[in-house]
C-alpha cells in the first residue's frame, strides 16, 4: 500500500463545527460592558453568592431551634426530629464551607488585584468624603452664625 504524500496542510482533527466551551451569548454581553460595568457585576454575583450562604446557616440555626422543644414527644417524634436537625446540620456545614471557600477566593483576589488600582479607589473615595465633610462643616458654620446672630424675637 502507498503512502498519502507529505504535505503541510493542517488537517482538522476535530469536527469543524465543534465549538467546545463556547458560549456567545455569555461573551458578547461581557465584550458589550465596559469595566466598572463588568466589576459591579462581579461584586453583585460575589454578594448574592453570601447572602445565600448566609441565609441557609440563619434558616438552619432557626429550624434547629425550633425543634428543640421540651414537651411530651414519642419515639417516633423524637426520631424524627432529630433526623430534621441532622439534616439542617449537614446544611449548615455545606453552607460553612461554601463560605470558607467564598473567603478564600475573595483573599486570592485581594492579593492578585491591582494594588495601585485598589489605592486609586480609596484615595478618590477619601477625597469625595474630606470635600463632604468640609461642605458639611460649612454649612454647620453658616446655620450656628445665623443662629447666634439673630436677634431675640419679641413676644
Amino acid at each position: 500500500m502507498a503512502e498519502p504524500p507529505q504535505t503541510d496542510v493542517s488537517r482538522p482533527s476535530a469536527l469543524p463545527t465543534a465549538k467546545l466551551l463556547h458560549r456567545p451569548a455569555l461573551d458578547q454581553a461581557l465584550v458589550d460592558q465596559n469595566s466598572e460595568e463588568y466589576l459591579n457585576a462581579i461584586e453583585e454575583e460575589w454578594n448574592k453568592r453570601l447572602d445565600a450562604e448566609v441565609e441557609v446557616l440563619v434558616d438552619g440555626m432557626v429550624d434547629i431551634v425550633s425543634l428543640a422543644s421540651i414537651g411530651d414527644k414519642d419515639k417516633f417524634r423524637i426520631a424524627q426530629e432529630t433526623f430534621q436537625a441532622e439534616l439542617r446540620a449537614e446544611s449548615m456545614v455545606r453552607a460553612a464551607n461554601s463560605l470558607l471557600s467564598i473567603t478564600h477566593s475573595l483573599k486570592l483576589l485581594l492579593l492578585l488585584s491591582d494594588e495601585a488600582q485598589i489605592a486609586r479607589w480609596r484615595d478618590e473615595e477619601m477625597k469625595d468624603v474630606r470635600q463632604e465633610k468640609s461642605e458639611a462643616q460649612q454649612k454647620v458654620a453658616v446655620l450656628l452664625d445665623e443662629l447666634f446672630r439673630s436677634p431675640p424675637q419679641p413676644t
